[in-house]
């Protein structure tokens, strides 16, 4: 693994603006610019390079990882992030694995284990392992069978990739139905194009309202306590050009009481079947609140990140990070030397919470165990769709 300040080449291998620090970042949307992912190929790789949204927004390096315990490593310190975005990391890295001829399987695990609440990552690494032993399979007399599964590991990789990419334009359009014209807007963590092939997942709604016309402010929760609030959607939220504000996470409650929030819309690490959503810390806190004051609190995310086998809430693992996130600022100790911390990097949210459900298929309302099955799967034979639910494709 090794920072990467210049390789002097465009994402598409083009060179960069003559006097360029940095490689030019994917132009993902109308005048958002970002760059979290890209695969080398040979002479530069193989190697997944990433965009450190650990730095962001001080500073844009490129760290690129030439193994898979690097890629392991990166996702576990939040250089890369974000459910889709991790999804395609696993995938990613599983060609990785495959191309330097090591076993893949192993990889494949290992990626999956690297944050157990997301289930992007998991579904990622595994949709790539089964193409590459469906393909190693087919050509084991080749004499360069290798070689083929490897290729098919990268094709089912980029082929996650262009999906999702699709998936954040059909989720754009169909959550831009559920806001009102002149919008006020909060929203928590991050969910843009640092987390997508594409706009995101609730930044990409936002996104499209903002071009719509309807946006009249974003409410930007700080996040608490790595700050990808503050940090990530902030930045995105700048560079697009968005009407916004940061706020403590803290003041939520007090501005929604004044009646400065619309509609409260976030993303998804994971969705049990029942409707329950797995997100970053303060989600659940948010959808209470939105409830006691009658906002809307609605979830944006893809099919890839609801997790069938998960059968409610409590069946998933929410993964627990270092005390010192807690307990330190910026590397700095703010609390006594010693101090133990309680922190969970996610939360889960009721699905009788949760106002809709924006997937790349329609809105799911309720978020629900049977309109999720309809959304996302192919019914039983003689089910039909339960009384009082709306899906909106």
């Amino acid at each position: 693994m090794k920072d990467q300040a210049d390789e002097g080449r465009r994402a598409n291998g083009a060179p960069a603006v003559p006097g360029s620090t940095r490689p030019l970042p994917v132009t993902h949307t109308q005048r958002v610019d970002t760059w979290a992912l890209r695969w080398l190929d040979p002479p530069d790789g193989p190697a997944v390079m990433l965009l450190d949204q650990t730095r962001l927004p001080a500073e844009e390096t490129y760290l690129t990882c030439t193994d898979v315990p690097s890629l392991v490593d990166a996702i576990g310190r939040l250089v890369v992030r974000g459910a889709p975005m991790l999804g395609l990391a696993g995938a990613f890295g599983v060609a990785l694995a495959a191309h330097r001829g090591e076993d893949v399987a192993q990889a494949a695990g290992a990626l999956a284990r690297a944050r157990p609440t997301a289930a992007n990552l998991s579904w990622g690494a595994g949709r790539t392992l089964a193409s590459y032993r469906a393909a190693g399979h087919g050509s084991a007399t080749a004499p360069d069978a290798g070689r083929i599964a490897a290729r098919a590991a990268l094709a089912e990789a980029r082929s996650i990739a262009a999906e999702d990419a699709a998936a954040s334009a059909a989720i754009a359009a169909h959550g831009l139905g559920l806001v009102p014209d002149r919008a006020r807007i909060l929203t928590h963590c991050n969910t843009g194009a640092l987390v997508s092939a594409g706009d995101g997942t609730a930044f990409a709604v936002i996104l499209a309202a903002h071009r719509a016309g309807r946006l009249a402010q974003l409410w930007v929760d700080e996040t608490r306590p790595l700050l990808q609030g503050a940090r990530l959607t902030a930045y995105e939220a700048q560079r697009a050009g968005m009407p916004y504000a940061v706020l403590a996470d803290a003041a939520a409650a007090s501005l929604m009481a004044a009646g400065q929030v619309d509609m409260v819309i976030t993303g998804a690490d994971r969705v049990a079947a029942d409707g329950s959503v797995a997100n970053k810390i303060g989600t659940y806190g948010l959808a209470v609140l939105a409830r006691h004051h009658g906002v809307p609190f609605v979830v944006a995310a893809p099919l890839s990140t609801v997790d069938f086998t998960a059968a409610d809430g409590t069946a998933i693992v929410v993964e627990h990070r270092a005390a010192q996130e807690v307990t330190s600022f910026a590397g700095v100790a703010v609390s006594p030397a010693g101090s133990d911390a309680y922190n969970p990097a996610f939360d889960v949210t009721p699905g009788a919470l949760v106002t809709a459900l924006v997937t790349e298929r329609g809105v799911a309302r309720p978020a629900d165990g049977g309109t999720l099955h309809f959304l996302g799967a192919t019914p039983p034979s003689g089910v039909t769709a339960p009384a009082g639910v709306s899906m909106e494709r």
